[in-house]
Order: C-alpha cells, then structure tokens, then sequence
C-alpha cells in the first residue's frame, strides 16, 4: 500500500517547531534590527534550546536533533516562514550544507577544530567555489593551490560567495590537479578568517539591495580576491581531488533546503493573501467572494500541493537510500518557479498594499528570483533532466523513471 501518514514522534516535532516559529520567531521579526539582532538572536536560541530544537538534521551524538530525512523537511518547511527560522535552531544556509560536508568527510583534527563551534553556534562558514570565468560550470574554475612544504598556496578569484562577510571560515575550492581527469582536479580547502590572503572585494549588489539587518543576517554574496593564501597541509577537506564530488553532494542538500524554505514562503505569502481578500471590500462584495480572486488562490494551492509532494516524494527516497538525483533538479526548478509564482499572485492581490513595504511581500518577490539562478540556474538542470529522459527511453523502452515513473 502507498501510506502518506506522517510518524506520530514526525508529527509532534513538527508542531512544535511550528509553534516555535509563529509564536516565537515571526512576533520577534517585528522588533529586530540591525542594532539588536544579536541580542534577538541570541534570545531566540537560547528558547529554542531550551525545546530541545537544535541543529535538526545534525546527529544527536553531535548535538543535534538527529533527523531523518522526511521529519528535517518538514522541519524546514515551517522554519522558512520566518527570516529568523532557520538561524535560530543553527540551520542556516550557507552554513547547513556545509557542517554536512564537514560531518561526512571531515578528520577528527577537522571535526573537533572547526566543526564543533559551528554546531554549538558560536562560528559561521562560508563555501567560496562560484567564480566569474566558470559560471555554472563548475569545473571550469580558476583558482590554484600549489602544495609548497607542509602548506599549499592558493591564488586566484571567488564569486557570490554567500555570507562571507559574516564567515569565521571558509571552505575553498581550488585547482590542485591540473593534469587528472576533468571530476578529480579540484580539492576543498578549510581557511580559518580573516585571513590576509582572502580579501573580500566587496558585497555585490543585487536587485535585493543589501540592507544592514540583511548583513548581519548573511543575506550578502560576495567578490573575493585570493592571493597566496597559505593553507596548512592538514586543512583540506575531503582528500585530494575530491573537491567537486564533495561539492555536488553539498549543492544537493542546499537545493533541497532553498526547495523546503521556498514552499514555506509560498505559505506565508498565500496566507498574508486569504488575510487580506477576506477582510477587504470593493463596490459592496468581500474580495474573497469574487470568481477571479478564487481562480488566482486555487491555482496557488495547486503549486503548493505539487511542490509538497515533490518534497515528500524526495525524502521518501532519501529515508531508502535512493538516488534521488533526477528528482532533485526537476524540483529545484519547479520550486523556484513555484515560489515566484504565489508570491507574485499574493502581492497582485494585495494592490498597491502588495508594492510597498508595509508587508514582506515585495521583499520576497525580488529575492525569490534569486532562486532560479543560485546552485544551478534552470537552464543547467533542465539539460540535465532532459539528458536523463533520452537514457531511460534508450535503457528501458519507457521514459518513466525519469519522471517519477519508480513510485509505481
């Protein structure tokens, strides 16, 4: 039989975290500034510890919640409905992925040195592998590191490197093999910050201008300059030239995590929308109560529903030990999408109301758009995912269990 009943101990962790989130984290939104947000912080952490909501996918022998897959989504789906969500319980992205890596590749020295603070909350990290010449091609990067004695030495350019103005150590990737096929050229590097030969260029602008609050919450990407930045022998990560495999692996929890995060955004925004058609009136009629008005809503629920069973489906897999690849990029982009689309329709209906800075609205409308870009832009996924209906036809006869066909 096919059962969607959430574990009852699933269920109750994810209630609680909801409950967390809308008492705790959403009123304290209201309140926090760039002035204050550590305090903010702090204050919300320390309740959210005292809940025992900590680190949700981390191990419980490493002091986390020791999630599996399905529960952590649903988690994460409550976690986003606030700018506040994730940080509080040390979820946070770009950091999130990261402790994965360092978690599953890391050394006892590496693990104790740098891994340790970041789950106790008391660091950040950053991971500096997007370059200008590479683009979405992640092998066609520049960077070098040249093994000199005991230390390697690393020269180049990073590019988008998110919350590095915020990082107390980055994660670099670099050129170390030059001659080794084209997946086996790149190894990952630990850096403790700040460090003199990583100089942040600057934090680049985007169409979701920077704001102070926003900086202290890591919302920046940033240009980094590399030059002859020394890295201890005992400070890569993973082992040599296994920089890129680490990296996709890292990729595909963090556009997991923008999925789960952007359903909960879609959330909010639809329910800030039922909020205000229900309570405002045009020419003697409730907006709630016009045909228009109902089709925009339904067809939000709709992408919503989509995007929850895309979700479900891949931590399914995830729980089983599945590859989960094809899945994940057809979501990746569907989600991006999906959260673009609810916003929108939320902040149409919303008026002029929608346009200004009274709600979270037209924030979100121009960050969302980042979605479609960041750990891969659509273009790329979408190449892939079609590559992959061409190998299913060509191996089976059926395009199937390119699209989900496996369920069945």
């Amino acid at each position: 039989m096919i059962d969607f009943e959430i574990p009852e101990e699933t269920r109750a962790i994810r209630e609680k975290v909801r409950k967390f989130v809308q008492e705790e984290c959403i009123p304290a939104e209201k309140d926090c500034t760039a002035d204050n947000f550590e305090t903010v912080l702090a204050e919300l952490r320390r309740k959210a510890r005292a809940q025992g909501l900590w680190c949700p996918f981390v191990p419980v022998e490493f002091g986390g919640m020791g999630l599996r897959p399905l529960a952590n989504a649903l988690v994460q789906m409550e976690l986003g409905e606030s700018f506040l969500g994730a940080l509080s319980l040390n979820t946070q992205g770009p950091d999130d992925a990261t402790m994965l890596t360092l978690l599953e590749h890391g050394t006892e020295y590496q693990r104790e040195k740098y891994l340790v603070p970041l789950l106790d909350g008391q660091k950040r990290i950053c991971y500096s592998m997007t370059e200008k010449a590479a683009g979405a091609d992640a092998t066609g990067m520049q960077t070098t590191a040249v093994l000199e004695g005991d230390s390697w030495v690393l020269n180049g350019e990073k590019w988008f490197s998110s919350s590095a103005d915020v990082a107390d150590i980055a994660v670099v990737m670099a050129k170390t093999d030059p001659d080794a096929p084209r997946h086996e050229q790149y190894s990952t590097f630990i850096v403790e910050l700040p460090n003199p030969g990583y100089r942040i260029v600057r934090n680049i602008e985007t169409m979701s201008p920077h704001t102070e609050l926003g900086l202290k919450l890591g919302a920046s990407h940033s240009e980094v300059r590399i030059e002859n930045l020394v890295v201890p022998r005992e400070n890569i990560l993973g082992g040599r030239g296994k920089g890129f495999a680490m990296g996709q692996h890292r990729l595909a929890y963090g556009r997991l995590r923008h999925g789960m995060h952007n359903v909960a955004i879609a959330q909010r925004a639809l329910d800030l929308a039922a909020a205000h058609v229900t309570s405002r009136s045009t020419f003697g009629k409730r907006l709630a109560d016009r045909q228009g008005v109902r089709w925009m809503l339904a067809d939000c629920a709709a992408e919503l529903y989509k995007a929850r069973l895309m979700l479900l489906h891949i931590a399914y897999k995830a729980e089983k030990g599945m590859d989960l690849r094809q899945e994940n990029g057809i979501a990746k982009v569907f989600l991006a999408h999906m959260v673009h689309q609810v916003v929108d329709t939320a902040l149409q209906l919303h008026g002029a109301l929608g346009y200004s800075m009274d709600t979270p609205l037209a924030g979100w409308y121009r960050s969302v758009r980042s979605q479609r870009l960041v750990d891969g832009p659509d273009e790329v996924h979408r190449w892939r995912t079609g590559a992959n209906v061409i190998k299913a036809f060509e191996k089976y006869g059926t395009t199937a269990s390119a699209c989900g066909g496996d369920l069945l």
